[in-house]
């Protein structure tokens, strides 16, 4: 059964040959003993799909009686510590936690949330939601509720529930009628009825709502980017902007998170992990053309020289190369 975490255009694929408890083994001796062998922990961990991974650590606990997670905290540090435990994590559990992050202590990472909410299927949002109640015992759309407020927290909890249409049928007529809706609620009005923008893009599926910002634009002669910037402010603004940029390129929208993590002075370290392993089974390879295509120069160039060490090794495997 194909996983809903893998897509084609993936960097890290099936390694072959793969034996879990010759890997599980190589790690073990890696870890254990005065100093670390990184280089052995690299090389297996980005040459694994996560699935893979996953029977690693399943062997490894087997063997050692210790979590491979547990071992990898203790005998690592900073960024690179980060990076590796994502690498042994399941991806729905590694997004519920990233999202327990971007939502904890004072403030919320709202740059973060959005970014999951929008880039996720809904039967990955599902899946979200069941190992977010499984590691904190709270629904996460409790959590989004105490965090968030008024239309923002409204569409984000849409999003968490994971409604949105995945088919990838269009109907032209909806469409029209659709793209008339969101005139009618935005630029045809005084104030706006943000219930309407709601509705329809966070429930139609992203062929469906391509095909409704074209309807759009012929009915207002304005693209819809420009007016919700005209029409709505905040988070919320940011919310639905967001879901108009993946709807018509999912991998071009990461990638501009991607550029916005490396550029200037300091690393956004968060978001470049959290991108750089949930999207290296599924579009990697895009997001690499198109941050080239934003930026001029490469992606795996930005991590080059913007990151070091074990950590920087490891950044780069999974990049898979340079364009």
């Amino acid at each position: 059964m194909a996983s809903i975490w893998v897509g084609k255009r993936g960097t890290i694929r099936d390694y072959p040959g793969f034996n879990p408890s010759v890997d599980a083994e190589a790690i073990r001796k890696a870890i254990k003993g005065i100093g670390t062998d990184e280089k052995t922990l690299i090389s297996i961990l980005t040459e694994r799909t996560n699935a893979q991974r996953q029977l690693i650590a399943k062997e490894y606990q087997a063997v050692c009686g210790k979590e491979l997670k547990d071992d990898l905290k203790g005998d690592l540090s900073g960024h690179f510590k980060g990076l590796m435990v994502a690498l042994v994590t399941p991806p729905a559990v590694f997004d519920a936690k990233q999202l327990k992050k971007s939502m904890k202590g004072t403030g919320t990472n709202e740059d973060a949330l959005i970014e999951i909410l929008t880039t996720r299927t809904s039967k990955q949002m599902q899946e979200i939601g069941h190992a977010y109640y499984t590691v904190y015992k709270k629904s996460l759309g409790d959590e989004i509720s105490s965090e968030t407020s008024g239309d923002f927290r409204k569409a984000l909890l849409i999003l968490a529930n994971g409604r949105r249409d995945e088919s990838l049928k269009v109907d032209e007529q909806l469409a029209r009628k659709d793209a008339q809706i969101l005139y009618n609620a935005g630029e045809k009005r005084w104030g706006t009825d943000e219930d309407a923008f709601t509705d329809i893009l966070c429930l139609r599926s992203c062929p469906q709502l391509k095909l409704t910002f074209d309807e759009y634009r012929n009915i207002s002669q304005k693209d819809i980017e420009d007016s919700i910037k005209g029409e709505l402010s905040g988070h919320f603004e940011d919310l639905l902007l967001a879901i108009v940029r993946c709807a018509r390129n999912t991998s071009a929208f990461l990638a501009e998170r991607l550029y916005q993590a490396l550029k200037g002075a300091g690393t956004d370290e968060f978001s470049l992990n959290r991108i750089m392993v949930s999207r290296s089974e599924i579009d990697l390879l895009d997001i690499r053309t198109e941050f080239k295509k934003l930026s001029g120069y490469s992606l795996y160039s930005a991590i080059k020289s913007d990151t070091s060490g074990d950590y920087e090794t490891a950044l780069l495997k999974i990049c898979g190369g340079d364009d």
